[in-house]
């Protein structure tokens, strides 16, 4: 598979040494501002070449997604994106992809260790409804570059936590100076040092506490599940927009050992 990379900064370069070691090659590069030893790094879509390109993995900016994905749809290049922060304009994105009869899959995370995480915080989500006596809460922690707050694998967590948890009613992501009241699941969010992403749920009552965490090691996870949903994308003609849990449904039911 030739994989155009569109952002080459550290998740780009992690795709890159993923791609490579699972035997993928690196068709193109667009960065306007990296610099690469081996392959020429176009600054924009528009003046890079696509020749053979098999699928684009996009980690870009919240500003310059939208126009990058468009772009890319506009050339009928099959598109894999793992940036966050641009989701109000998805209705656009969508028709532009439908008008362009390309196809698109988003996460806010590709870490398929995340996404199982989810599946987990969720289902004790279910369990944990019947039983009043416990309160609900959680936080995350991003390095202290990341530039959206909360980060979207928060934001799908605990909305994901809220629509199981019907004593809870709202989110609250911000620092609070006063007691929570009873219908609120606070969430706060930590950005420090080079953390990649922690994302931590709490059941907790008089007697006793529920802890459930996902902790990343480094990016690598993030930049596998990449990989693999261009693979999946780019394996048959698919067609609109599509998110991760289409490429694992698809995994389960092929393998048809649990039902989502």
């Amino acid at each position: 598979m030739k994989i155009a990379i569109i952002g080459y900064g550290k998740m780009g370069k992690m795709i890159e040494q993923v791609a490579h070691a699972q035997g993928h090659t690196i068709g193109a590069i667009v960065d306007p501002l990296a610099e690469h030893a081996g392959i020429p790094i176009s600054k924009n879509i528009a003046e890079a070449s696509f020749d053979s390109v098999d699928v684009a993995i996009e980690f870009s900016q919240p500003a310059s997604a939208v126009s990058n994905i468009i772009a890319l749809a506009k050339k009928k290049i099959p598109t894999v994106t793992g940036t966050t922060g641009w989701h109000e304009h998805m209705d656009e994105v969508a028709s532009e992809i439908k008008k362009s009869d390309g196809s698109l899959l988003w996460a806010s995370n590709f870490s398929i260790g995340v996404n199982l995480f989810y599946r987990i915080a969720w289902y004790a989500s279910e369990l944990v409804n019947n039983f009043d006596e416990y309160d609900v809460g959680g936080f995350e922690a991003h390095h202290n570059k990341k530039l959206d707050s909360p980060s979207g694998t928060a934001k799908i967590l605990a909305e994901g936590v809220l629509s199981r948890i019907e004593r809870k009613k709202k989110i609250i992501w911000e620092t609070m100076n006063r007691k929570p009241e009873a219908d609120e699941l606070h969430f706060p969010s930590l950005r420090i040092g080079n953390v990649p992403g922690t994302h931590s749920l709490f059941f907790d009552s008089s007697a006793d506490t529920i802890e459930i965490s996902h902790t990343a090691r480094s990016r690598e996870g993030f930049a596998s599940g990449a990989v693999r949903a261009a693979q999946w994308l780019a394996a048959k003609k698919r067609h609109g927009v599509f998110t991760i849990d289409e490429m694992l449904k698809d995994i389960w039911d092929r393998r048809g050992s649990l039902k989502i």
